[in-house]
């Protein structure tokens, strides 16, 4: 392949594309007849929720460009309005193959196994009508807010992803004119209500917006309701901030914000057969374009499933529950966090192991009399953060405690912001990122007064510091104590607070700085060794892989020789089976019950292997216009323990999607391969070493007491 061919578009697939592939890999999930009923709901949700975010942030993005006048085409050749039309195309397919799912395979599915949820416009019992009627008028009416629109009541604002319902009336003594009304479904109360009636046999669920459908009279006395039904928006949810403009980064955020409930309408989601008329007035208001609505055949927002997967009395229809994060043996309960680094670097993967030491890792900092310091980068963190009350009490006992809390991390500015003034409250000094880029590194750096010195402790990850995340996300942290991590720590976090780079670094790779390079020159050395006749042989795991100048570097690697397997779980630009690097290149995508997120990387070498980590994903935005580490891996046997995991998800052949060269992907073909599940495998893997080391420990008490007696 000539360096030319590497120009042509052809040989890359469009991003926007390549991640609806991706939630069609999570809806075969939901399709898989193989899966426990309750989890193929729970997947169902998920390309739901996926989708919602694609369209206010990606679809909002090429929507906004293309007002704009900005032609560009992208690497596959497609300019915004190109890409647009052919998202319009297979995302309304999509949906009808979501509710396909829904409608033919799972209701019927849940009713089989005592699980009734009532359709739209289903014929209730007597009791049962008795029953949500009632229900309504104690805990419906009260909360609802009816709006009718005249000439003294303008159209109201329709929140952002809002459940509502569309109504014409038409006065009961006045003339025909029709008129507009709504009434939003309100989100504080349960969208799945339980019918409680003593003839029904298993259990019967309806969706509030159904109960509000059923008395909608009873909001608008004075009318008669010619039609009724529920329709949803979607807005442009993407944040622009001049950031050079903003005097206050917070303040802006904080104004911004309040935007995105009102952004412009990019999709409307209406009932399947919703009048004609009423639609009209609803489109005209929101200024949708026709190929912007989507005709729903079922529930709107299917994200309902996932409070539907908790639904009590049914756990026999769920994955058997893995145990939950495994101790890890290298950080016993109760053992001195700091004592156990000094002895050697420590690897965690998560979920399979706890995320607890963590958090420990940062408690005992802020208890330690000899603790000086902490600094530490939050991108996102859960709504009751363990590590921000630790931090706070970090400040209270004296400690100088410095935080980056990046007020830029999407879906998580509010939450933030929060967390931001509450730590400046409790004496933490805190920074919120840098101008024009993103601080999307996790890293926390201890410094401690020792006998010989200060030492510097170090926790670095692919994950961010969220202990609700950390149960469902696979990630890698490494706890370490060495010297040239340490001086590399103190450098990141000086170039954070004060701008300030040294001239050189020991171990860490910093994006935007050099990483791309640094991956380039990686990349770059196993082809050379190819080309020399040496083994070449690359390992990368990543979330999403669109960066044109890793994908060019890869297919020169390729077609020199070098064996190259990608384990890619969402976009992927690169193509597989191109003439002349078709066999040297494979990738897969492993969509399982928990979320790939983890990076890892194994560079050959020739013989002397290379292991890296890294907070950062082959992606423009990671390389270019974010604050990312990567760090080595250097013990052999946490390089042992990489590999392992490497590996078994190259054999996966239950939740592994294979690249074709064609740009589909299908599941492995599992003859003569036997069934390898390696997310269940890690489960397994770390459930066995917890009993092995609790067998130890149980050992180590009992020698004593004999040796004693």
């Amino acid at each position: 392949m000539s360096r030319t061919m590497y120009e042509d578009p052809g040989n890359y697939s469009n991003r926007e594309l390549s991640w609806v592939l991706f939630d069609k890999r999570v809806l075969s999930e939901a399709k898989d007849k193989n899966i426990p009923l309750f989890e193929r709901l729970k997947f169902l949700s998920i390309t739901a929720s996926n989708l919602d975010e694609f369209f206010m942030v990606r679809v909002a993005s090429l929507k906004d460009m293309v007002n704009a006048g900005y032609d560009k085409p992208d690497i596959a050749g497609m300019k915004p309005q190109q890409q647009l039309k052919a998202l319009n195309e297979v995302t309304h397919e999509l949906v009808e193959q979501q509710y396909s799912v829904y409608n033919k395979s799972l209701l019927p599915q849940l009713l089989a196994n005592g699980l009734r949820v009532i359709e739209r416009h289903e014929l209730l019992s007597e009791r049962e009508a008795a029953y949500v009627d009632k229900f309504f008028e104690e805990n419906v009416y009260p909360v609802l807010t009816p709006m009718a629109v005249d000439s003294s009541r303008p159209f109201p604002l329709i929140r952002n992803k809002s459940l509502n319902i569309g109504a014409l009336v038409r006065k009961k003594d006045g003339d025909d004119e029709l008129e507009f009304a709504t009434v939003q479904v309100p989100s504080v109360l349960s969208r799945i209500v339980p019918i409680q009636v003593e003839e029904e046999k298993g259990k019967t669920v309806i969706l509030l917006e159904e109960i509000i459908e059923r008395n909608i009279q009873k909001l608008f006395l004075n009318y008669n309701i010619v039609c009724a039904h529920p329709f949803r928006i979607m807005r442009n949810a993407d944040l622009s901030i001049e950031e050079d403009e903003a005097e206050d980064l917070l303040k802006e955020i904080e104004k911004q914000l309040k935007k995105r409930q009102w952004g412009q309408a990019i999709r409307l989601e209406v009932e399947k057969g919703m009048d004609q008329r009423l639609l009209t007035v609803i489109g005209q208001e929101l200024s949708i374009e026709q190929e912007d609505i989507y005709w729903i055949d079922g529930p709107l927002d299917l994200t309902f499933l996932m409070k539907m997967y908790g639904l009590s009395g049914f756990e026999h229809l769920k994955e058997s529950s893995y145990a939950g994060p495994q101790p890890i043996s290298d950080l016993p309960a109760g053992c001195d966090i700091f004592e156990q680094i000094r002895r050697k670097d420590i690897l965690l993967f998560h979920p399979y192991e706890t995320f607890t030491p963590v958090v420990d890792f940062i408690r005992q900092a802020a208890r330690d009399k000899d603790v000086l310091a902490i600094k530490q980068t939050l991108y996102r963190v859960s709504g009751n953060s363990p590590i921000i009350a630790a931090l706070a009490q970090a400040a209270e006992n004296g400690k100088q405690v410095s935080v980056l809390v990046e007020l830029k991390a999407r879906f998580d500015e509010e939450n933030n912001i929060v967390w931001a003034k509450m730590l400046e409250k409790a004496g933490c000094h805190v920074i919120y990122g840098l101008v024009g880029l993103k601080t999307h590194s996790k890293i926390t750096l201890v410094v401690r007064r020792e006998e010989d010195g200060i030492r510097r402790y170090v926790h670095l990850g692919t994950g961010n510091y969220n202990d609700a995340t950390a149960k469902l996300y696979t990630d890698i942290g490494l706890l370490t104590c060495s010297p040239a991590i340490g001086e590399d720590a103190t450098a990141v976090f000086n170039m954070l607070s004060g701008y300030s780079e040294p001239l050189s670094w020991n171990k860490l790779s910093l994006a935007p700085l050099w990483l791309k390079d640094k991956f380039l020159f990686l990349i770059g050395r196993e082809k050379e060794n190819a080309m020399a006749g040496r083994k070449g042989h690359i390992i990368a795991k990543v979330n999403s892989l669109c960066d044109k100048d890793i994908i060019e570097a890869l297919y020169e690697a390729g077609a020199a020789g070098v064996k190259i397997e990608l384990i890619v779980r969402g976009i992927c630009c690169l193509k597989t089976g191109l003439p002349g690097i078709g066999d040297n290149i494979t990738v897969r995508s492993i969509v399982g019950n928990f979320l790939e997120h983890g990076r890892i990387f194994y560079f050959e070498n020739d013989g002397k292997p290379e292991y890296y980590c890294a907070s950062a994903d082959w992606m423009p935005r990671n390389l270019e216009r974010r604050v990312e580490i990567m760090f080595p891996v250097e013990r052999p046997e946490l390089q042992k323990k990489l590999m392992h995991i490497l590996e078994m998800q190259l054999k996966d052949t239950v939740k592994a999607h294979i690249l074709k060269a064609d740009g589909t992907y299908e599941k492995v073909d599992r003859r003569g391969r036997g069934t390898v599940n390696s997310q269940l495998e890690f489960c397994k893997m770390a459930v066995e070493a917890a009993k092995e080391q609790e067998t130890l420990d149980n050992n180590r008490v009992f020698i004593p007491e004999m040796h004693h007696e």
